[in-house]
Formats: C-alpha cells, structure tokens, sequence
C-alpha cells in the first residue's frame, strides 16, 4: 500500500537476493560475457554483483550500459 502512494517508488533488488538465487548458476557463468542494461550502473546491485564474483564465477567479461536521456 505504501508503495502505491510513494512519489518515489525505486526499488532495487538486493545483492543478498541475488547472491541467494545466481549461487544455484554459478556454472553457467563460466567463459561468458554478462551484459547488464542498468537504470545506473552506479548503483546496480547486479553489475556489483559480477564484479564481485567475476573471478569466481570465471567471466570472460562484464558489459553494463544505461540511457541516461537526450541532453
């Protein structure tokens, strides 16, 4: 309900949740390119994830991009 009523409604999934559900892939990871398309690469808990893990997970490499507007 608060939600609905929030100018500002951002909500970011959490590096715990993520952590939590890509443990179960981790093998799937290995020799890839994981492209992330952020509202804001700042502060995508995705891309921090990655780039975290990314020797763990045996990345090949990590792209994020975002539109940021026509100025």
């Amino acid at each position: 309900q608060i939600a609905r009523s929030t100018k500002n409604d951002e909500f970011f999934t959490q590096l715990a949740d993520i952590e939590a559900e890509l443990g179960f892939y981790q093998d799937h990871f290995k020799n890839q390119v994981v492209y992330c398309n952020c509202d804001n690469p700042a502060h995508s808990h995705f891309l921090q994830y990655f780039m975290l893990h990314f020797q763990k997970l045996g990345l090949k490499g990590v792209a994020a991009t975002y539109f940021d507007g026509i100025k």
